[in-house]
């Protein structure tokens, strides 16, 4: 069963820079974006359901009160979200 994965990256383009995505291979997927910029994985999610985890990343991208709730919980995502689709 194929699983699903909602990760933030610190990337160095900016100084505050984070950027939310969704994969179903998390570690080619991370290697591609390490490939464009220096980027750090600082979270991730993991789904079984492929709409499960597109929603989530949705909501952490565009709704602040979802973004906000996860900075609470995990050191280190102070700053702003790349809206990057």
């Amino acid at each position: 069963m194929p699983m699903y994965y909602v990760y933030v990256l610190s990337q160095k383009r900016y100084a505050t820079d984070f950027y939310i995505g969704f994969t179903e291979n998390i570690e080619q997927r991370l290697a591609q974006h390490k490939r464009e910029y220096p980027s750090e994985l600082l979270y991730y999610e993991a789904y079984k359901s492929k709409n499960a985890a597109r929603d989530r990343e949705r909501k952490l991208k565009f709704y602040g009160s979802a973004w906000r709730a996860l900075k609470k919980r995990i050191p280190g995502l102070e700053g702003g979200v790349s809206s990057s689709k």
